[in-house]
Parts: structure tokens; C-alpha cells; sequence
């Protein structure tokens, strides 16, 4: 199989014992492409160092995580913008509105999400979107930003069929689908058959989200079969079916082919 993990942190400190084994056992498990979004100005710095150690196989993203939007968010987001215009970045990401934790700075977490949304009209760019119980106020954004010009991935989906609707009615997003699928109370075996497979990409989001076997422990790319093989069963088609499609939803949205020919 050939297999995309769209959204992995593999450059956070949890990898630098081992990093090249984790690499060696993604690519032996078929991943040829591992995208690589940002999370705030300290971790841009390791991200380059990883995309720059294995040019081609991480492709980095530039963005500013909603969980760490400050008060200060407007200089954050100058920073970010730098590094965005100074390099060839594949997305804006991770980005968007989270109010699980705190929902305190939900308006400057809002603001801040439409002005990336704004960077990524301007320079072209697909967004990956971070929405933890704020896909509804994600989707408003986009609604306001303007979604035909628009287009990205929901990431780490795990909503409900009414919160699927909405993503699906914006005709240029898909829904990024990691080990939480295979987790028992997740709902998404329900869930998931009202999403047309052409809809969904692949991600792990290292080194969080580990699927069944490795629930609670540490996540890396290689797993991604995992979510494969849960997937091929609820869609009853073989493990090679969603692995071909998901690799051609990829592409088709961050356009991979394209980038890896140009830089």
C-alpha cells in the first residue's frame, strides 16, 4: 500500500531519541509522504529541522494552533506570517477554534482563524483545521471568509452526523480521520457511512491519538495502517481500496505531486 499521513507531529520532543526509526518503520508500512503542520512560534524551528532531514518525505504546513492563541495573538500571528511568506509551505495549519479547554479567548481564537483563513485565499493554499467542539463556529468562519475560495481538511474528525452534514455542504473540505475510529466509544463507525469515501484522508496526528493496539502509548506514522484496515471495514471494501483513495484525496487537495516536483 501507499499511504499519506496528512497531519503528524514528528518533530516534538517525544521522537528525538528515535526519529530514524520511526521513519524507517513508516516507510516500511507504505507511508511515502508525512505532512507536517505547525503549532506556534516555538516549534517552527524543529519543524524545518525535520522537514530539511528527510526533504520530500515531510512536507511542512505554517499555521498558528488555536490552543495557543494569546492575548497577544495579532504579533503571534506577524511571526507566523513571516515564516509563511519565507518559505514554500504546503497549508496553513493547524488552525481554528477550540473550546474545549477554555473558552476564554474564543473571540481571538475566532479572529485569529480568519485572518489564516485570509492567507490561505490569498497565497492559494488548502487549510488543515483544528475544530475540537467548535466545528459549527468553523464552519461560520469559513461561511464568512468565503468557502468557494476556500479548501482544507477538518482534522481529526469525530463529530456527529449533523456536524458531517456541514462539512460535507462545503463543496472543497474533506475530513481527516486518524485512531480515534477505532476507538469503541468514538461513534464513528455509525457516523462515518454517511461520508463518501472520496471525502476522507488519513492522518495519525503523532504522537497523539494512538489506535487500537496502542491506545495510551505513544504515536507514530507506521500505525496508519490501523486506521486503514477500521476503515476498510466499515466501508466493506478491502484495506487496498482506502488506501488507494485516501491517497488520491490527498493529493488532490494538498496537491503532493505537484509540491514534491517544484521544491
Amino acid at each position: 500500500m501507499k499511504l499519506v499521513d496528512t497531519h503528524a507531529h514528528l518533530y516534538d520532543d517525544q521522537f528525538v531519541d528515535d526519529i530514524e526509526r520511526v521513519i524507517e518503520r513508516a516507510k516500511e508500512a507504505g507511508i511515502e509522504t508525512i505532512l507536517l503542520p505547525n503549532i506556534d512560534e516555538e516549534s517552527v524551528k524543529p519543524l524545518k529541522q525535520l522537514m530539511d532531514s528527510v526533504p520530500n518525505f515531510f512536507i511542512p504546513m505554517m499555521g498558528l494552533h488555536p490552543t495557543s492563541v494569546t492575548s497577544e495573538w495579532e504579533n503571534q500571528l506577524s511571526y507566523i506570517y513571516e515564516e509563511l511568506r519565507n518559505r514554500n509551505y504546503i497549508a496553513v495549519g493547524e488552525i481554528g477554534i477550540d473550546l474545549y479547554w477554555d473558552q476564554s479567548l474564543k473571540n481571538e481564537q475566532i479572529r485569529a482563524f480568519e485572518t489564516q483563513l485570509q492567507w490561505s485565499k490569498e497565497n492559494n493554499l488548502p487549510v488543515a483545521i483544528h475544530s475540537r467542539n467548535a466545528i459549527i463556529e468553523c464552519v461560520e468562519s469559513i461561511n464568512r471568509v468565503g468557502p468557494s475560495s476556500l479548501r482544507g481538511v477538518f482534522h481529526s474528525f469525530g463529530g456527529s452526523v449533523e456536524e458531517l452534514d456541514s462539512i460535507l455542504a462545503l463543496e472543497n473540505f474533506y475530513v481527516g480521520i486518524n485512531g480515534v475510529v477505532t476507538y469503541k466509544n468514538s461513534g464513528l463507525s455509525k457516523v462515518l457511512p454517511q461520508c463518501p469515501k472520496e471525502k476522507i484522508v488519513l492522518e495519525t496526528d503523532s504522537p497523539y491519538l494512538s489506535p487500537v493496539p496502542y491506545r495510551g502509548k505513544r504515536n507514530e506514522s507506521s500505525y496508519l495502517s490501523k486506521i486503514v484496515s477500521k476503515l476498510a471495514e466499515i466501508y466493506e471494501v478491502k484495506d487496498q481500496v482506502i488506501a488507494d483513495i485516501t491517497t488520491k484525496n490527498a493529493n488532490d487537495l494538498f496537491g503532493i505531486t505537484d509540491w514534491k516536483e517544484f521544491n
